[in-house]
């Protein structure tokens, strides 16, 4: 096959100036609906109440679990790597970084 058609169906992705360093996050909130799935992603610091929505990312459920399957398929790499991913003190559904109270949206 020509490396010039080769070219032509690489998808080529921008990576923006002031998106490069990224956001520390250490919170999800997952919400859907029948069309789509509405990731709220936030910072949430100790002694602090309130914690901050960084990013917001909107997927269609095709897109959401295109997500969850790379997102499994990279923790097995990365645990083949690194060892075991330890979450301390997993009670219930919700994984908060620190202790918190039931708090609203």
């Amino acid at each position: 096959m020509d490396n010039n058609n080769n070219n032509k169906n690489q998808l080529q992705i921008e990576l923006p100036q002031e998106v490069s360093n990224g956001e520390y996050v250490n919170f999800a909130i997952i919400t859907h609906s029948s069309s789509e799935f509405i990731v709220d992603l936030a910072r949430v610091l100790p002694g602090i109440p309130k914690a901050t929505v960084k990013s917001r990312v909107i997927l269609a459920p095709e897109h959401a679990k295109r997500l969850l399957g790379a997102l499994q398929e990279n923790i097995v790499r990365y645990e083949r790597n690194f060892g075991t991913i330890k979450i301390p003190n997993q009670e219930g559904r919700t994984i908060a970084p620190f202790p918190t109270s039931k708090g609203e949206a």
